[in-house]
């Protein structure tokens, strides 16, 4: 479904984002933890699952990074070998950049024989010394085309100041990506205009426009509020200080991701751009992981009831 959904431009997807264990952690406890996701994820009506590649990007600011950074198993290491029983698709995130054209290739052979498809990324920072570059990664997958579908990361928050993320997005959909997955959204104005240029571009040069996905994450506590603008997540004032000042900061982070989630469906129902979300759940804490499946079943709910979803159809898990 998720395959079709894209290449024909649906509105409607939902996806859900997670993120591998930490680097060094026992097979068997692994294995645990895949468990619990799995039974969590499989009663869930999504179309697909995203598990990111977790990059250190510290050299890119000289803020102090809230959390220490730790490295994390492969992704697709993660998702092949560990979350198999789990019977949807997955994406899978790469730094392209890190990679060899031979690498790069292996891999993709793999995403296909394993129900998988590819986000290509950037490298950490501007100084990371590149072996492939986004172009040629996607001229690699490029042979896959009839059979796959590869996606982009887009970021609001840059639209906003140089105005060019609309250009940036025909690019890349000009190279093969069929959509792009949003960084957390908590400024909607931000989601909203980078709609409208893309919209307004896609009519000017008279072609279809790539899907978004728009990523909502709760947010539990105020170091993990300070982690979000760390990471380059714009929260407007005036909610920040909200969020500071309420006596459940997770409750209301989830009220405010399901008001901003109705909004861009009313926007982007009237607008060109086939439109989805991604909740994202890369909190360890029980409540916050549980506050994510709330969010995905209500999203879900709101779609359904627009039209732009069929009826829930859970995923079965083979476990």
């Amino acid at each position: 479904m998720f395959l079709d959904q894209i290449k024909n431009g649906k509105p409607g997807i939902l996806t859900y984002g997670i993120t591998p264990p930490k680097a060094g952690t026992p097979p068997a406890r692994i294995a645990e933890i895949a468990e619990r996701t799995m039974a969590r994820l499989v009663g869930l009506d999504i179309d697909a699952l995203i598990v990111y590649d977790v990059q250190d990007e510290s050299a890119r600011t000289s803020e102090e990074r809230p959390f220490p950074f730790l490295n994390a198993l492969d992704p697709f290491t993660f998702a092949s070998e560990y979350l198999g029983g789990l019977n949807v698709p997955k994406v899978i995130y790469r730094p392209a950049g890190k990679f060899s054209k031979a690498e790069l290739t292996a891999w993709l052979d793999q995403l296909g024989r394993h129900n998988c498809y590819p986000v290509f990324v950037g490298v950490p920072s501007p100084g990371f010394p590149v072996k492939t570059t986004l172009p040629e990664a996607y001229q690699l997958w490029s042979k896959r085309v009839s059979t796959s579908v590869i996606g982009a990361v887009t970021i609001p928050e840059r639209h906003s100041v140089l105005k060019d993320e609309d250009q940036r997005i025909l690019d890349k959909a000009a190279s093969g990506v069929s959509y792009f997955v949003s960084q957390c959204v908590f400024n909607v104005d931000f989601a909203k205009k980078l709609v409208e240029d893309l919209c307004q571009a896609c009519r000017e040069q008279q072609i279809s426009p790539p899907s978004i996905l728009f990523t909502l994450t709760a947010c539990g506590s105020f170091k993990t509020l300070q982690f979000m603008e760390w990471l380059g997540i714009h929260i407007p004032e005036a909610l920040k200080e909200e969020l500071r000042q309420t006596e459940n900061m997770l409750e209301r982070s989830v009220e405010v991701c399901l008001a901003i989630a109705a909004e861009l469906t009313a926007f982007c129902a009237d607008r060109c751009v086939p439109f989805g979300f991604n909740v994202e759940s890369v909190a360890i804490k029980k409540d916050e992981i549980e506050a994510s499946i709330y969010m995905v079943n209500q999203i879900g709910k709101m779609l359904s009831e627009k039209g732009l979803r069929n009826a829930p159809r859970p995923f079965l898990a083979s476990l």
